[in-house]
């Protein structure tokens, strides 16, 4: 069994040697690694990174953050999904600044009651800004510990992250607490890949089980299949000389607080004759009926989702009726364009012109 200091020890020094220059270990503000580790949360570091650029160029602090409206944040976030990080971020930045003053609480513990801040991300701050002795534990270090160690406990039960953190904590060096932790995440970024890892350059080599017992496609043991569910959307998109009319999307559903236009959603695609039913349920008959775009798929952890849009031109008895529809109002392009939306709607109205 590999000895904890010596893997600390080769995990730092291949740490050393092989990081990637990024801003947010430039830094021990507790706000900028906070704010950079929600956006890393199942996003690629190439992609998030001007994300967080963005970010910290528009609300520099977290008070201006707190200060900001959701649709400024949501905004902001546009294209990196999982929105209710966003609404998360928000609302703990507003918890920061009503309950701390502004500073984020060093102690890991303290950090798991602020909103959105789960078991790694409490760790990451803690030891990254305050260099507290608590392991981060994400599926990087799921990847790297399970295979140096043969650790074959499932993942995705209750039981196996307990398990997995537990000897995170065990193999940490708690007195380079921020070093060891940045190093085990960028090992298992770089080096420790999900699928065909660098194994012959691995300073691990002779000691990983996994190489030396030819498990390194099985492990970690994750079990769970995630299900996928089709969904099917037909977006009406109304629009007149005035512009074009959208809605504030609600809770219970994905894409909470963005906007998008009349929406039709079937188990199947659907067709002319479902956007004239629903033309006539609203009282629309007399408005025309224009072209039909192309299929656009979105595809999210849960769900796929297949869309296309048709253009619907209203007159002005039909622009009045539709205005009844409190969910619905008219916006210009130049509004649009800064209104937080659905990444199918910025490809669509890319591919348009009105």
């Amino acid at each position: 069994m590999l000895d904890s200091k010596v893997f600390a020890n080769q995990l730092i020094n291949w740490y050393e040697e092989n990081k990637r220059d990024l801003p947010w270990r430039k830094t021990a503000d507790p706000y900028r690694i906070w704010l950079s580790e929600i956006i890393l949360q199942q996003t690629r570091v190439a992609q998030g990174l001007p994300y967080y650029e963005r970010f910290v160029e528009e609300f520099p602090t977290i008070h201006d953050l707190a200060n900001a409206s959701e649709t400024e944040v949501l905004r902001l976030w546009q294209g990196l999904g999982y929105y209710s990080r966003a609404r998360n971020l928000h609302a703990c930045a507003k918890m920061v600044v009503d309950s701390f003053g502004g500073k984020f609480p060093s102690e890991f513990d303290e950090l798991l009651k602020l909103k959105g801040i789960g078991r790694y991300t409490a760790a990451a701050i803690a030891s990254f800004a305050f260099n507290q002795p608590n392991a981060v534990v994400d599926g990087n270090v799921y990847r790297v510990l399970s295979r140096v160690f043969g650790i074959d406990d499932d993942v995705s039960t209750s039981q196996g992250p307990k398990v997995f953190e537990l000897r995170a904590n065990e193999l940490l060096d708690a007195q380079r607490s921020n070093l060891y932790n940045q190093a085990i995440m960028e090992f298992g970024a770089m080096q420790c890949l999900p699928k065909s890892p660098a194994c012959g350059v691995c300073p691990f080599m002779e000691s990983c089980f996994a190489f030396n017992h030819n498990k390194i496609e099985v492990l970690p043991v994750k079990t769970k299949k995630t299900k996928v569910r089709k969904r099917y959307f037909t977006y009406l998109v109304f629009h007149s000389d005035a512009g074009i009319w959208l809605k504030e999307r609600g809770k219970g559903d994905v894409w909470q607080g963005l906007y998008d236009f009349y929406l039709l959603e079937d188990t199947k695609p659907m067709g002319l004759n479902e956007v004239i039913a629903a033309l006539y349920k609203l009282g629309l008959t007399h408005s025309i009926i224009g072209e039909e775009s192309k299929l656009y798929e979105h595809v999210l952890t849960h769900q796929r989702i297949f869309a296309n849009f048709v253009k619907i031109e209203l007159d002005n008895e039909g622009a009045r009726l539709l205005s009844t529809h409190s969910e619905m109002k008219q916006y210009t392009l130049e509004q649009i364009d800064v209104l937080p939306k659905p990444v199918l709607m910025v490809k669509y109205l890319e591919d348009q012109s009105f």
